[in-house]
């Protein structure tokens, strides 16, 4: 078993805005590893079931599927959100 490096407060919903640090695939899959064994202890501890309804692997999948959908309309459209260059366009986000 591998040391867990101090847990950080992380926001999720900001992650997706700040660029990606450079770091080698053995790295990123440790990290991953810790991540994946954070996310499924503290879900546990909480009582949060792994999966079903409302559970740790649903909210994962959510989160994962917006992000992807979210990535490909910013694609589509060619601006990210809340950028001026979509205003008053014809093709522009709703939000």
């Amino acid at each position: 078993m591998t040391d867990v490096v101090p847990e950080q407060a992380v926001d999720l919903d900001v992650l997706g805005d700040e660029p990606a640090p450079a770091v080698s695939s053995a790295e990123l899959d440790a990290v991953d590893e810790q991540l994946i064994a954070r996310l499924a202890g503290r879900a546990r501890q909480d009582g949060l079931a792994l999966t079903g309804e409302g559970g740790l692997l649903t909210q994962l999948t959510k989160r994962v599927l917006e992000s992807a959908l979210e990535g490909e309309i910013t694609d589509h459209l060619g601006y990210d959100r809340h950028d001026v260059a979509g205003r008053d366009g014809g093709n522009s986000r709703w939000l």
